[in-house]
């Protein structure tokens, strides 16, 4: 069986090379090709010796995922589905703003979580997305975004989409390797954000070995509440989340953490809940990104009405915080915050409550 050089990072490739009898300064001349001129023919990497070339077709390949839906909204947004194998697809999304690109990529096929207002976890999961799938997402976007290499359409990128990135860490450090590497996409760590809904063993592995912007889903001010919407909070409650935030700012290449807040009518949204968010905010630095809520089918949640929105916001903001109101982007095309829900066969035969024995740390 073929390698994939598609998802090794610099040390990978390096192994690879030094696998074949090859001197390993191959791999960053192979980094090139692939990532930065989204080379994926042996035979075109011009700079590399014949025979070598001619090994390479015979042991490795470049493979990503396979396209089989391309979608665009209205203001822009655009919507792959990305086919992984038989059985599953996941979905990236490509949000065009006036200054900036922002790239969403899956990291699971499906979701084990099972968060309460996320279409994602209602389908179920099946399994953990390969490094070579996770920056696929990246490669192919690139490609199609950018055909001559030469302007830099994704300036941004937010492991966002579908599944929890830290429970996939063995593919997603790799993954985020490749994005920071200079000889691959040069993102710098600011500009590479990972969203958690608050793994912490996870948070902790990260920030030891490839500390990047983090943005925490929390979407509730006390425990009781969240382990309604974000059943993982029974195993990592509030008290632990905090903790943990606070250790990953020791090496975090931003100096607070971005919490997420999906806003639900009568759910989360009452004055005496953001209260509450204040005096949880006063144990870290942190920023506020509240986010309306975008329905989809038998959710059984509604949006907050833009009025209570703003008064949230404004206890917030009241007392010093950072707030900011996320733009529903891509929502026509079920492309929005919490709408992915690609094609995934379901293993986890979920009945309304989440499988925290299936999470590993």
């Amino acid at each position: 069986m073929k390698q994939n050089l598609l998802g090794l990072d610099v040390d990978g490739l390096r192994r690879f090379f030094e696998e074949q009898g090859e001197k390993p300064f191959r791999a960053r001349q192979v980094l090139r090709w692939i990532h930065q001129s989204g080379e994926a023919d042996f035979s075109r990497m011009s700079d590399i010796a014949r025979p070598l070339r001619e090994k390479l077709a015979q042991v490795a390949c470049v493979e990503a995922p396979q396209i089989v839906g391309d979608t665009q909204a209205a203001d822009g947004t655009r919507k792959w589905l990305l086919k992984v194998d038989q059985g599953n697809a996941v979905e990236a999304v490509f949000i065009p703003e006036t200054k900036r690109g922002t790239l969403c990529i899956s990291s699971q096929a499906g979701c084990v979580l099972d968060c309460a207002f996320c279409s994602t976890g209602r389908q179920g999961f099946n399994r953990n997305l390969s490094a070579a799938e996770i920056i696929g997402q990246l490669w192919l976007s690139k490609k199609i975004l950018s055909p001559e290499g030469k302007e830099r359409v994704i300036s941004n990128v937010v492991m966002m989409g579908m599944g929890e990135p830290l429970l996939n860490l063995d593919n997603v450090i790799p993954a985020l390797r490749l994005m920071l590497d200079d000889n691959a996409y040069g993102l710098s760590r600011r500009r590479v954000t990972l969203s958690t809904a608050g793994v912490v063993p996870g948070m902790d592995r990260l920030r030891d070995e490839c500390p990047v912007a983090l943005a925490v889903s929390l979407h509730a001010p006390n425990d009781a509440l969240r382990d309604r919407l974000v059943p993982l909070n029974r195993k990592y409650p509030l008290r632990e989340l905090i903790a943990a935030c606070n250790r990953y700012l020791e090496k975090a290449p931003r100096d607070f953490i971005t919490f997420e807040y999906v806003m639900l009518d009568g759910v989360n949204d009452g004055d005496a809940q953001a209260r509450e968010l204040v005096a949880l905010a006063a144990q870290l630095p942190c920023k506020f990104n509240l986010i309306p809520f975008n329905p989809f089918p038998a959710s059984g949640f509604e949006r907050s009405a833009p009025e209570r929105i703003r008064c949230f916001a404004g206890i917030l903001q009241a007392a010093g915080l950072t707030v900011t109101t996320r733009k529903t982007r891509g929502d026509d095309i079920a492309a929005a915050c919490g709408q992915l829900a690609g094609d995934v066969v379901d293993r986890t035969r979920r009945s309304g409550r989440v499988h925290l024995k299936e999470i590993r740390a």
